[in-house]
């Protein structure tokens, strides 16, 4: 049961999950004294061997009369999760294999813990987003006025401002009449004004102009899906949709609408996007769209934002969430209607820990709620296709671009016997004659930093992150070697480290290094670069992305957060430097994000009145997931794409989990592997179901963070038989001492 009224002298027993890689649940009796705060949610404090570990209540029950221990303390003033989420929590823990009380843990916002009165001065049990709830002094006049005159000048102001308001900021009091500290002490003194302390919210959009505007028009594709969504809404039943639109189909539009309805009838939004470059161009235009409260969550905001932003959530506050992966847990009530923007990327799904996908659980999340999900992008997931095919989705089509604007014209450029280019000349005439018309340019490549290897001409040696085993990326700007994937980092040599010669060149072209070309080749352009270095601090990308929209940028060279979802009228030149570094993967998947990625990249170009053209240098240009992207040919690449994985037996014909287990010791990684591999086969032939083992062998990126890595790659046309195998080898199976196990169940990314 979730709770019950308790008399004070009995006493109850709690299930409890905690926050350690534990899979079972673990029982407490609640002394009489704390019982009535027993409830499903409580956060609890509970000893635990020898320590004391916060933890969750996911059952109240009767006291049976078993030995056990005593719970310590409840901690916050309620519950911090709803039965409801409770059941969302579970099925992610059982269907991703992961610990119950971790799944939790990450479904709170960071830095959630109890500060006692003794600690901070707060109520006993009070809730901080790792830090105090943040309080601000306000004023009001009171009610009877004294016998006494009031004194004279700006304290005789400040008081006829408070009698025409009901309370005003110390905040806006200064703004108002500057300092004015003295004053008010003076008025509290004399008994003409009285202060309070009031709660508020840490404003992550404190910074941002709002106005407001109007639905636009839709065209008739737009209409048909709306109609289609809003009947779906009023049905009030779990309902899936692809909403497939080419790149200035006016998707968003259909979701500002469609949400709209969905308000209408008294019920929450969720809007997913995949990265938080998206976010402040998406919230800026829900804001001036709706004023019921939109909540972001994402990991750009700080801990203090965050808690905010899921307070106000959790109070009904806000009735809109837009946010990256983690805000698939927002705890919105009444959930009518989620949308997963960019449904394709990858970046739905958590590398790390718990390793769940946000996307997939929008439908699980949808399900539960009987919510109305919508699936929207330009090119959906291979997987997704083939789901609308067997009739699990249904497909809304937005074929044309609004007000009938056309799509770009795409090329490729072989540039195989072009080497030593940055850009083509045939490109670099393009981005000339572009900046001589006043038009934008994108220039796409995915690789930042300025070169991604340095090799000696004499000796041959190649400077490599001793922690990762990959070659290190030179960044000029900080005249640094550095690792992508640990941080390592090393002065830049003016010497080879292996034979000490001077003969030692940069290979590899990045970010950095197409900035420097082309501020020498067109020294009178604005040009801004969006990669992951320029947009580390607070603001980055809504600083880079307002300079593009009020065309303060000429060209703006960029990694793969450029090509996703951004809407820019004045870029009407895309330029691809490279395609092979997604082409080249070692993934089932390269293919098909190559196709997504130049799709979406041709999509940047022309969304205003002027004709968009896009580049391509290529050194496979015959490659089928470029020639349908080029061609915009998507039913030809959905079907060539098909047809090679139910050859080779990979998702949507197969369901797959990847087991990588790691250690500091390459020995030990290797001949745990080996028993893990050898333990699953024995179990699959006792029944353990049709499951084909790969492996154990290498993972691609054999070394990281000085942990060794070995891969085995687990397929079955069921999941029934694939998670049976792994939860009997979890169960039968202990990793050798300093080797950690990780279970992925339905991974993107192999590497």
């Amino acid at each position: 049961m979730s709770s019950f009224p308790v008399n004070e002298r009995q006493t109850v027993i709690v299930h409890v999950a905690v926050p350690l890689p534990l899979d079972a649940p673990f029982s407490y009796r609640v002394p009489a004294p704390l019982a009535p705060a027993a409830a499903v949610g409580r956060r609890l404090l509970v000893p635990f061997g020898r320590r004391k570990v916060t933890g969750y209540v996911l059952e109240v029950a009767d006291d049976d009369g078993r030995e056990l221990r005593d719970v310590l303390e409840f901690l916050d003033d309620g519950p911090l999760f709803t039965p409801g989420e409770l059941a969302l929590y579970r099925w992610a823990s059982s269907y991703y294999l992961h610990p119950l009380g971790e799944v939790i843990k990450a479904a709170l916002p960071a830095g959630i813990n109890v500060q006692s009165r003794r600690g901070a001065g707060l109520d006993e049990g009070e809730l901080t987003g790792g830090r105090s709830v943040k309080t601000e002094r306000v004023y009001r006049a009171v009610a009877e006025v004294p016998d006494t005159v009031p004194p004279p000048g700006k304290a005789s102001e400040l008081l006829a401002h408070l009698a025409e308001r009901e309370e005003e900021s110390a905040s806006e009091l200064r703004r108002l009449f500057g300092e004015c500290s003295v004053q008010l002490r003076r008025l509290r003194e004399l008994g003409f004004v009285e202060m309070a302390e009031r709660e508020i919210y840490r404003d992550p959009f404190r910074m941002e102009a709002v106005g407001h505007d109007r639905p636009l028009e839709l065209n008739e594709r737009q209409s048909a899906a709306l109609v289609r969504l809003r009947a779906a809404l009023d049905a009030g039943r779990f309902t899936p949709f692809l909403l497939r639109g080419v790149t200035g189909s006016g998707k968003t539009e259909v979701y500002l609408q469609a949400i709209a309805h969905c308000l209408e009838q008294g019920r929450s939004a969720l809007v997913l996007v995949p990265e938080i470059a998206l976010t402040p161009q998406l919230v800026s235009r829900f804001r001036r769209r709706f004023r019921c409260g939109v909540a972001v969550l994402h990991s750009g905001l700080s801990d203090g934002e965050r808690f905010d932003e899921w307070r106000r959530i959790r109070r009904g506050e806000a009735a809109i969430v837009i946010g990256a992966r983690s805000a698939i847990f927002a705890p919105l009530a009444d959930l009518g209607m989620i949308v997963v923007d960019e449904e394709h990327e990858g970046s739905y799904k958590q590398g790390e820990g718990f390793r769940y996908n946000a996307r997939d659980m929008a439908l699980v999340r949808g399900k539960m709620a009987g919510a109305c999900v919508v699936l929207g992008t330009a090119t959906p997931q291979v997987t997704t296709w083939y789901a609308v095919a067997g009739g699990k989705l249904e497909c809304l089509d937005l074929p044309e671009r609004v007000n009938g604007l056309p799509l770009p014209s795409a090329e490729i450029i072989d540039v195989r016997g072009a080497r030593g280019h940055v850009l083509h000349p045939r490109l670099a005439a393009e981005v000339e004659a572009n900046l001589a018309r006043g038009e934008q340019t994108l220039l796409f490549l995915n690789r930042r930093g300025f070169s991604t290897w340095l090799t000696c001409e004499e000796c041959g040696h190649v400077l490599r992150c001793p922690n990762c085993q990959v070659t290190l990326t030179y960044h000029q700007g900080r005249n640094r070697h550095i690792c992508h994937y640990c941080d390592y980092a090393v002065p830049a040599p003016s010497m080879c480290p292996g034979c000490g010669c001077g003969r030692i060149i940069h290979l590899g072209l990045g970010t950095e290094q197409v900035e420097a070309y082309v501020r020498e080749h067109f020294p009178h352009a604005r040009v801004d670069r969006m990669d992951r270095d320029t947009t580390a601090r607070r603001g980055g990308h809504a600083r880079i992305l307002r300079k593009v929209a009020e065309r303060q940028t000429d060209i703006l060279i960029g990694t793969q957060m450029v090509a996703k979802g951004h809407d820019f009228p004045g870029i009407t030149l895309v330029g691809i430097l490279s395609v092979e570094s997604t082409l080249n993967i070692p993934d089932y998947r390269s293919a098909e994000r190559t196709f997504q990625l130049v799709t979406q990249l041709i999509g940047r170009a022309g969304r205003g009145d002027d004709p968009g053209r896009v580049l391509i240098q290529s050194l496979n240009p015959d490659h089928y997931a470029l020639a349908h992207a080029v061609a915009g040919d998507m039913d030809g690449f959905y079907g060539a794409e098909l047809a090679f994985r139910q050859e080779t037996g990979y998702p949507p014909f197969a369901h797959l989990a990847a087991l990588c287990l790691s250690g500091t010791a390459a020995s030990a990684v290797e001949r745990t592997s080996e028993l893990l591999a050898a333990r699953l086969r024995e179990l699959r032939r006792d029944g353990g179901g049709r499951v084909e083992i790969l492996g154990p062998a290498p993972a691609p990126l054999a070394k990281l963070r000085g942990r060794f890595r070995r891969q085995i790659l687990l397929k079955a046309a069921g999941r029934t038989a694939l998670h049976r195998l792994v939860c009997r080898a979890r169960e039968s199976f202990q990793p050798q001492a300093g080797v950690r196990l990780l279970v992925d169940i339905d991974p993107v990314d192999l590497m």
